[in-house]
């Protein structure tokens, strides 16, 4: 093997490591007897299910209700802003309407300022609206949120579709929306399995906006609900902590694991004229 090949195995096992090392001690501490994260060993003297079973069970801490909260808030901000995300982008692929170019270079400008900085003016209008408290505020952000975060990655991905397919199809009678309905949107499968992926991640471990916007303990989502829980001032559950975070990981794990294929062809396929 050639130095420069073995170096380069080298630094990736390394970073392999070092990223993976703080998931397999929290993993680790979930089920280690006690409510302590330090161990003087990686591998716990013990092991217990008995964190998972009181986050389970309800009894302390209502994290099943925080999941639901959290799977609705992620199912409809996934639902909402993808159906956005497809429209819109649709649109700026294939339309040529005044405004377009101008507003292709105004979302590429707010694509480079970080979402936390229009906080105080999201905080102000849903105020001005009433829509404080609510989840469906909440998935009003994750919704237009979204949109703005992949419009150039869907965008990428029709650019990528000829269009010819449209033209053959309006000669045979079709309309637009046909043209949409029945050949883009089946095209479309591996980039809407990326974007619905990605917004479905962001909604379900969000913290700021959800911090932000939500005010009582009925609305809590599960990333607020795990801040809480070690934020108060006599807190020694770090164990529960760590088992509710390995319990916040699962659905996003499996997901990505079951949509793998899908999720890589829509980012190549998307960034390829992206």
């Amino acid at each position: 093997m050639k130095p420069r090949l073995l170096f380069t195995y080298a630094i990736l096992t390394v970073v392999s490591l070092v990223s993976l090392y703080p998931t397999l001690w929290i993993v680790l501490s979930s089920f280690k007897i006690g409510n302590s994260l330090y161990s003087e060993t990686l591998l716990p003297e013990g092991l217990t299910l008995e964190h998972y079973a009181a986050l389970l069970s309800g009894q302390k801490y209502n994290y099943p209700f925080w999941f639901f909260n959290t799977l609705k808030v992620a199912f409809f901000s996934t639902l909402f802003g993808t159906f956005l995300t497809l429209l819109g982008s649709y649109a700026i692929a294939r339309f040529r309407f005044i405004g377009r170019k101008y507003g292709l270079m105004g979302l590429l400008v707010l694509n480079m300022f970080p979402g936390f900085m229009s906080m105080i003016a999201i905080y102000v209008l849903l105020l001005q609206l009433d829509l404080l408290n609510s989840h469906w505020a909440l998935i009003l952000v994750y919704s237009s949120g979204a949109f703005l975060s992949n419009v150039f990655v869907a965008k990428g991905f029709y650019d990528t579709i000829p269009q010819s397919l449209d033209e053959a199809a309006r000669i045979d009678g079709a309309s637009n929306w046909q043209v949409f309905t029945r050949i883009m949107i089946p095209l479309s499968r591996p980039m809407l399995t990326y974007v619905s992926l990605v917004i479905f991640n962001g909604a379900w471990i969000d913290f700021i906006f959800a911090k932000l916007i939500l005010r009582t303990g009925d609305k809590t989502t599960l990333a607020i609900g795990l801040y809480d829980m070690v934020n108060q001032f006599n807190s020694t559950d770090f164990t529960v902590f760590a088992a509710g975070a390995v319990l916040l990981a699962v659905p996003i794990v499996v997901l990505f694991i079951w949509l793998q294929r899908f999720l890589i062809d829509g980012l190549t396929a998307g960034a390829a004229k992206g």
